[in-house]
């Protein structure tokens, strides 16, 4: 496992991550791809090392490691135990967890597929886990009545146990990683429903409105705004995924990407200039005027602009 937190000194680092050690194979393969145009930035030795670490990775979640963290019968990784936060969803309050999200949740699923995939590009080990998970992800986590993924599934690790709130994690499952993990008609369905319920022009809510718990505004003293960080929200850095998920699944073709350049990335750049200068914020407000709220130089949210204009939207 890889931490998610180094404290500046007297403690030791933090590991309650599912997803950072995934992120990390996701990067590796990035990198990778980057050294076949460009060799100078790797040697075969450096190669070696980073193979290594994705085999360990794996290995390690495959077989089980701390906080509930191991694969399934089914292939999917399962995750997560009581008084631990290990997805980005992370807020706690007084010790109680906002979003708790123990089981299967639905985007570390989408990054433990990709990690696999990219792993059997080094180990053929990783092939048929890779081939057996993907078959159960999408027979389990799709329902065809609402037409969208569900959020999380055996939920506190109950085999059949469906959690449908709507949340913009299944994005994942369409857009923001290699692999498109779903059918061109459902794939399309959830970039449909996501882009109906969760699009604001400054990125993607955070859950959608009318669900319980909903929060239009980021306000009050530091307790009751935890308890909404992740309760409607407005998350900027989503709007990577979403695009290369909305481009995805109308074929990737050059009117695609301009259409998506005209319409998504105009009000990015004009909030460039509204909070933290030439910067993205970290959150915003989920109802208009989605004022920007938390960190006015939020690196993922800028990360993932940099991301469409020089990649996805090339």
């Amino acid at each position: 496992m890889l931490p998610n937190r180094f404290p500046d000194s007297g403690e030791q680092p933090e590991f309650n991550s599912v997803d950072a050690s995934l992120w990390y194979i996701i990067a590796v393969n990035d990198y990778l791809l980057a050294a076949e145009k460009q060799p100078t930035l790797t040697d075969d030795c450096h190669t070696k090392k980073l193979r290594v670490a994705v085999e360990a990775i794996l290995a390690g979640f495959n077989e089980g490691t701390r906080f509930g963290i191991r694969a399934d019968r089914d292939g999917l990784l399962s995750a997560g135990e009581h008084g631990q936060q290990l997805t980005w969803m992370d807020a706690r309050v007084d010790g109680r967890e906002i979003t708790p999200r123990i089981g299967k949740p639905v985007e570390i699923q989408a990054l433990w597929l990709n990690a696999l995939a990219i792993g059997a590009k080094f180990s053929a080990r990783w092939q048929s886990l890779f081939d057996k998970a993907r078959a159960a992800f999408e027979e389990k986590f799709w329902n065809e009545h609402a037409g969208y993924l569900a959020d999380v599934i055996d939920c506190d690790h109950q085999p059949g146990t469906v959690d449908l709130t709507f949340r913009p994690n299944q994005i994942f499952a369409v857009g923001g990683l290699p692999l498109t993990l779903l059918s061109p008609d459902k794939a399309r369905r959830v970039v449909d429903a996501v882009e109906m319920l969760l699009l604001t022009p400054v990125g993607l809510r955070s859950l959608a409105p009318g669900e319980p718990g909903y929060a239009p505004h980021y306000q009050g003293g530091s307790r009751e705004r935890d308890a909404i960080y992740h309760q409607g929200t407005v998350w900027p850095w989503l709007i990577g995924p979403f695009v290369e998920a909305w481009v995805r699944v109308r074929g990737s073709t050059s009117k695609a990407k301009a259409e998506a350049r005209a319409r998504f990335l105009p009000p990015i750049y004009q909030h460039l200039n509204e909070a933290g200068l030439g910067h993205i914020s970290e959150i915003c407000d989920a109802e208009p005027p989605h004022t920007p709220r938390g960190c006015p130089f939020q690196a993922w949210s800028l990360g993932e602009l940099l991301r469409l204009e020089r990649s996805v939207l090339a």
